[in-house]
């Protein structure tokens, strides 16, 4: 009987993982830094599709960002494996850009450099970052199986920031962005939950709300150890008194480091996840 279940589980995995299609590509990409250098060349994206679920509505999944070049490089090929499955499985195209200054789209150049911690100027770093994946959607539009009409975008960390930064943007066919732990000039080490210049971010969420009109979602923890659970509250309360729309969740505490929740905690957020992209779609 045993050996009759393993048997049927190996079928049954093998057919999850032919449905599950992983595929690499290069996205053209030019964006401005805020020392107004032009860059201009691929990143590596990459998307995680279900067979036989076409047309496609699009998600788009931006990581976080290391406090050093050495953390910069080894993020290799930005995946989030699991969450980018799971997104996946229910119907979504999964795009997960490597953005230039990271691993394999090269970290000899740093578009989102927002300067030291004493002076830091965070508005064009998350442009430029808001920037290529206005232009990942833009690319990943014109495949046919794409249903452009119904994007999301979602991001961790400095990739959660972006997705607030895109919020921003109204572009057009994009319904909802989540926002998982987002800001800037963290460090656990040096500045446990007390990030560089919290009233820059502060300003930045609140001209963000000012033209953002689309459903956002704010996920935080209790033990964020580079935000703090103090900040991101004010972050968007500054945001909505501003116009911006939105749903702030403070989740309690999660392991030793609450920031990690996306990375290693899907069980854990996909209920709150799941609830509003279901009010999307």
């Amino acid at each position: 009987m045993r050996r009759a279940l393993a048997g049927l589980c190996l079928l049954w995995c093998a057919a999850v993982s032919a449905q599950l299609k992983e595929e690499v590509v290069k996205v053209p990409v030019r964006v401005t830094d805020a020392f107004g250098r032009v860059i201009e060349r691929p990143i590596t994206v990459t998307v995680f599709q279900e067979a036989g679920r076409a047309p496609y509505p699009l998600l788009v999944l931006n990581h976080g960002r290391a406090t050093d070049a050495a953390g910069r490089y080894r993020v290799g090929r930005a995946r989030y494996g699991d969450a980018s499955r799971w997104l996946a499985s229910q119907g979504w195209s999964v795009w997960v850009p490597t953005r230039l200054g990271y691993g394999v789209s090269g970290i000899d150049v740093d578009p989102e450099d927002t300067g030291d911690c004493n002076r830091k100027n965070y508005p064009p770093g998350y442009a430029a970052a808001a920037e290529q994946t206005r232009q990942v959607i833009e690319f990943a539009r014109r495949r046919q199986e794409i249903e452009g009409s119904r994007t999301v975008v979602m991001g961790q960390s400095f990739g959660g920031a972006t997705s607030i930064a895109v919020a921003s943007l109204a572009l057009p066919g994009v319904v909802g962005t989540i926002n998982f732990a987002g800001g800037g000039g963290g460090n656990p080490d040096t500045r446990t939950a007390n990030p560089c210049f919290p009233a820059g971010l502060e300003r930045m969420f609140a001209d963000y709300g000012r033209t953002a009109r689309v459903p956002t979602l704010w996920v935080y923890t209790e033990n964020d150890r580079w935000m703090g659970s103090r900040y991101p509250r004010q972050w968007f309360e500054a945001y909505r008194a501003n116009g911006g729309t939105g749903e702030f969740v403070q989740m309690p505490p999660f392991g030793d480091d609450g920031h990690l929740l996306f990375a290693r905690g899907l069980e854990t957020w996909k209920p709150v996840v799941e609830k509003f992209l279901a009010a999307l779609r």
